[in-house]
């Protein structure tokens, strides 16, 4: 039995679909991913969602599904993988003991549990395939058939070392993780290898798009609309799969943010949005194996930090200084939640008098009580006078101009890779990290060097108020004002 006949199956997936009406273009994809025969009006769908003039004839090995928000894609998922689970015969290809993996990775854990929420409802509503179930945990399925159904997070690491039978991506324009800019790709390239032994084995990525870039991006600019290509690329919707999605909930959205409304509910991938750095800037700036680097008598350091409250965010802190021209980052350390942050503090405030920095630069988190913590332990907090965004954008012409050291710690590259530009309406960029991504090491590394840019500016500014006109100025005068120009205070308001 193929997959749209099962979900037409009273005994099988029928009673799961209220209106099963409005899942009719759906049925053409799964039709067109299994090369199942279409009606004309069918195939006239699928030409609108592909782009292509002729159905698939034979089973496609690789699909992915560009879809809008709301248009059924975690339910799909779950039912593709339940269906290839129970349907299909993989025991020609298994070694004796030898079991095999239909997989589903989704952006994060709380997605996951949704999709395989799903998976087990599809399993608890039919008795005969419940029947096959011999193990169930919190993530996996094991079934008589020599099959273990399991639905994670991304993770290329997990997928090495078994036999894959089929791979469902959910959403992966927007997979994050600490140790990869590119995540999607890795996890890809492990999945492969784990498929070849195993014919028509099928890989299926389902996700919404978001900005230029990666697998699900690639894919799409190399195969939509390619008659040619053996990588099917649907392109829809959420009114395409979803008809009972409202035109005024899509006409509030675009109004409220057009870029954003053409990707989440039209299903294309944004124009507005880039990679804030370069991978060749960041690799050019990073002296492989070194870590941090030790305090040195003689030069003075500066510092900036990025509190965090202990429950969500990771408190961070990055020291660096000015050398000869180029900007140097010393140490960026991060501590991931829970924690106290009393105690985060106290540890920072020990690396600070480490460095012989008296001060460090944050923002305006949580009012006061950043400010009386730091300073209990004898050491002055400062209010950035920059925004996040403007610390991102002010260290920008340091990277291009090839003259920033970083240190060689993969979650802080990580973060950097992942930053985004985005331009809005009016023409003015912002700097930010992606949806479920992080930048708490980046925030203070970028501050850091913002810091040293200033400085630097502010040291020059020095030299030449040094006569301040006509006027010598004396030794306690060009003290005070080193001083103050060292806790970052203009030149001009100590006049």
């Amino acid at each position: 039995m193929n997959i749209v006949e099962a979900c037409h199956d009273q005994n099988l997936f029928r009673p799961l679909f209220r209106d099963l009406s409005t899942w009719t273009n759906w049925m053409v994809v799964l039709k067109s991913i299994f090369a199942l025969p279409m009606t004309e009006a069918e195939q006239l769908v699928f030409t609108k969602l592909s782009g292509r003039v002729d159905p698939p004839k034979q089973p496609v090995e690789e699909t992915w599904i560009i879809a809008g928000r709301r248009g059924g894609k975690s339910r799909m998922a779950a039912l593709i993988a339940v269906y290839l689970s129970c349907f299909k015969d993989y025991s020609p290809y298994l070694s004796a003991g030898e079991r095999i993996k239909i997989i589903v990775l989704a952006v994060d854990r709380a997605q996951a549990g949704v999709i395989f929420r799903y998976a087990v409802g599809f399993l608890d509503q039919v008795p005969m395939l419940r029947a096959m179930v011999e193990r169930e945990t919190a993530d996996s399925v094991s079934f008589s058939n020599r099959v273990d159904l399991e639905v994670t997070t991304n993770n290329f690491r997990s997928v090495r070392g078994t036999t894959i039978g089929a791979a469902i991506l959910d959403e992966a324009a927007f997979w994050r993780s600490e140790f990869s800019a590119s995540p999607d790709i890795e996890v890809v390239n492990a999945i492969r290898p784990a498929m070849a032994t195993i014919p028509n084995a099928l890989l299926i990525g389902i996700g919404s798009p978001y900005r230029r870039a990666g697998v699900m991006y690639d894919a799409w600019k190399r195969h939509y609309a390619n008659d040619e290509s053996s990588t099917l690329v649907i392109q829809a919707s959420s009114q395409d799969l979803n008809p009972t999605i409202a035109d005024s909930v899509i006409a509030k959205a675009t109004e409220a943010d057009a870029q954003a409304a053409r990707s989440e509910w039209y299903a294309e991938f944004r124009s507005d949005l880039s990679a804030f750095l370069d991978m060749d800037l960041i690799e050019r700036a990073v002296e492989g194996g070194r870590r941090e680097r030790a305090p040195v008598n003689g030069i003075s350091y500066v510092a900036f930090t990025d509190p965090s409250g202990g429950s969500h965010d990771s408190f961070t802190l990055a020291i660096g200084h000015e050398d000869k021209g180029r900007f140097v980052v010393d140490m960026c350390r991060g501590i991931k939640p829970p924690f106290s942050p009393e105690s985060i503090v106290k540890e920072f405030a020990t690396l600070l008098k480490n460095y012989r920095c008296s001060s460090v630069v944050g923002d305006r988190y949580s009012g006061e009580w950043v400010r009386e913590a730091f300073s209990k332990e004898g050491i002055y907090y400062q209010h950035s006078d920059l925004s996040k965004s403007e610390c991102y954008l002010e260290s920008l012409p340091l990277f291009s101009q090839g003259v920033v050291d970083l240190v060689d710690y993969q979650p802080l590259l990580a973060e950097l890779q992942q930053l985004e530009r985005r331009t809005s309406r009016s023409g003015r960029d912002s700097v930010d990290h992606p949806p479920n991504g992080r930048d708490d090491l980046a925030n203070s590394v970028c501050g850091c060097l913002a810091l040293l840019a200033s400085r630097q500016a502010q040291g020059q500014a020095y030299m030449i108020n040094f006569l301040d006109g006509s006027r010598i100025l004396d030794d306690d005068e060009r003290l005070r004002r080193k001083e103050a120009m060292l806790r970052g205070v203009p030149v001009e308001a100590i006049r």
